[in-house]
């Protein structure tokens, strides 16, 4: 066998250049040795910006098959496809009825009498050549009608010529106004400003380890029936031995409960619980490390000024999901309003009271987590914006973050946090940097 042959699956992901070294550190951290393992880096099957990286190859009468949907292809084409089109429409039918206008004015004689007979009547007047036929073509299509050409009563057939090119005319326009309306119209490009965080977190989430990932919209125009949904990609062997390259599993976002559909007004952090039915129940942090499965995430929604659905995808690969970590706020309250800061969010900072075996050790250990009162990176901003209020409403002063201090309610509280929870000093130190 050939070492370059190609591999069997290769549709999915290639042996080769798939293959890198990561490293593992032994069972729950002892042992002074390493576990090497060969992880595969997949090939994403959607891409960040939500392009699915799926390219059909021989299909059967595809060319047929486009040309029976013709408005659909049209509006799926590229722009400058799509002017072409435009372009070629018009000027093929132009040339088309112009020929057919020299002909008539060819087989009628017209073309004998260029200075003009009095006893002689031209089926179209002032068409002596294919030029002026041309022109006389254009002006009945586009209803321009200098009044310098026009069709006479001896030609039953220029009559009917002036007729049908005047129908498909309309026809024509009809199609291609509607095809440019369509294709300018058309939701695709509001997802732009639809935004998904760069990765996705798993943590604990109210006593329960859940993965999590951040929605945006960056327009003040609302997606009116917004949903989310999100599927984990893998490949999988049947119990027959079926191996099926991109197995789809539904992740549960909150469908039975209606938690799904979100007010998508500033920034939303969706929420999946790894319980039993999760696809994830079974990964702890050791095995994400070399797991190979990637999330694709769809957000849908009604476009509020045009009424049209459009969907938002965008993928997560292994790589890419953090163990242990949470988003940072990017909604703060004002005295009049919730400003909402969109350069905290695809950043996270790290939670290192996160348990590191997966969910279902968890149950059957029975694990005890920490309390979920626990003092935290979002409580100390509380802290800090509350006190920055309160300077504000005394009488002013700095308003650099770094110069704030807890008043005596703050600091009480914090000090009966830190006896009653066991604050450690080190992580709250490192998540007050962040």
């Amino acid at each position: 066998m050939s070492a370059g042959r190609i591999s069997r699956y290769s549709i999915v992901s290639s042996e080769e250049e798939g293959l890198r070294l990561t490293t593992m550190h032994g069972m729950n951290g002892f042992g002074n040795g390493k576990i090497h393992t060969r992880r595969k880096c997949r090939n994403r099957f959607v891409k960040k910006n939500g392009q699915c990286n799926v390219q059909f190859a021989n299909m059967d009468e595809k060319s047929q098959r486009y040309m029976a949907d013709i408005f659909t292809t049209c509006v799926d084409i590229r722009w400058r496809w799509m002017l072409v089109v435009f372009t070629l429409v018009f000027v093929l039918s132009w040339l088309a009825f112009g020929l057919a206008f020299w002909v008539i004015a060819l087989l009628h004689g017209d073309l004998d009498n260029p200075a003009g007979d009095d006893n002689f009547t031209p089926c179209v007047l002032q068409v002596n050549g294919f030029v002026a036929a041309f022109l006389f073509s254009i002006e009945t299509q586009s209803t321009i009608g200098y009044g310098y050409r026009c069709v006479t009563e001896e030609c039953p057939v220029a009559v009917f010529m002036v007729v049908f090119q005047s129908i498909v005319g309309c026809i024509i326009d009809c199609f291609m106004i509607g095809a440019i309306m369509a294709k300018m119209a058309r939701p695709k490009k509001r997802a732009q400003t639809l935004l998904f965080s760069h990765n996705a977190v798993i943590a604990m989430r109210d006593g329960k380890l859940c993965l999590m990932w951040r929605v945006g919209n960056l327009r003040k125009s609302h997606i009116v029936e917004a949903h989310v949904r999100a599927q984990l990609i893998k490949p999988r062997i049947t119990d027959e031995g079926e191996y099926i390259p991109l197995d789809q599993i539904d992740i549960n976002v909150g469908f039975d409960k209606g938690l799904d559909r979100i007010f998508l007004v500033s920034p939303i952090t969706i929420l999946h619980e790894i319980d039993e039915e999760s696809p994830l129940f079974g990964i702890s942090k050791q095995d994400l490390e070399t797991a190979d499965f990637e999330i694709v995430v769809i957000l849908e929604g009604m476009v509020e000024a045009t009424a049209m659905t459009t969907q938002a995808r965008s993928s997560y690969l292994a790589s890419e999901v953090l163990w242990g970590h949470r988003f940072e706020p990017v909604l703060f309250e004002e005295k009049n309003l919730y400003k909402v800061d969109y350069s905290h969010f695809h950043k996270t900072y790290e939670v290192p009271s996160t348990p590191r075996c997966s969910a279902k050790d968890m149950v059957e250990n029975k694990f005890l987590v920490p309390s979920s009162n626990s003092f935290c990176y979002e409580n100390e901003l509380a802290f800090l914006n509350r006190d920055e209020e309160e300077e504000e409403d005394v009488g002013g002063g700095s308003r650099v973050l770094a110069n704030l201090s807890p008043d005596r309610n703050s600091r009480h509280e914090f000090e009966r946090l830190q006896a009653t929870r066991g604050l450690d000093q080190r992580s709250y130190r490192r998540e007050s940097e962040i």
